[in-house]
């Protein structure tokens, strides 16, 4: 879906008002755009770093994770990955400088030997993020890396 009326909205409320009722119409969303014949071993829900968990009080990817796992019967890992890095807000950018604001930002712990994941996440802009903790998701051995995002913003998009 686009990152437009009313999808961002609700991202928006969940996100920055902490409306965690919007977390599992989020992730009914988002499971009605998947291939559920062809679904990941593991869910991976985007880490946020700890400063910014205790800021915000909450994981917005984790709630939204949570959610699809309990509907769908696929595990979810919330602590095999950890950011590591506290890097500046992404949002805050220009998309040409994203994929270096966020390298070495992962660390994940244990091996994936051959296990498929999908990478839970609320938006994706340029990608970079999610391309980054799939190169580290890579390293611990996983074979097929999904994103699942609930909004994707486009390019030339404001």
């Amino acid at each position: 879906m686009n990152y437009a009326f009313p999808i961002d909205a609700l991202l928006h409320s969940l996100k920055y008002r902490t409306n965690l009722a919007l977390a599992p119409v989020l992730a009914d969303l988002l499971l009605a755009q998947i291939d559920k014949t062809v679904l990941p071993d593991f869910i991976i829900p985007m880490p946020l770093h700890p400063a910014r968990l205790r800021e915000r009080g909450f994981n917005q990817a984790m709630e939204i994770g949570r959610q699809i796992s309990k509907k769908s019967g696929v595990p979810l890992l919330p602590a095999l990955c950890r950011r590591v890095r506290d890097t500046a807000s992404q949002t805050r950018l220009p998309w040409k400088e994203r994929e270096k604001n966020i390298q070495d930002a992962f660390d994940c712990e244990g091996k994936l030997n051959g296990k498929r994941i999908a990478i839970v996440d609320d938006v994706m802009t340029t990608g970079a993020t999610l391309n980054e903790l799939a190169r580290v998701l890579r390293k611990c051995e996983a074979v097929h890396i999904s994103a699942w995002v609930v909004a994707r913003t486009l390019p030339g998009t404001p």
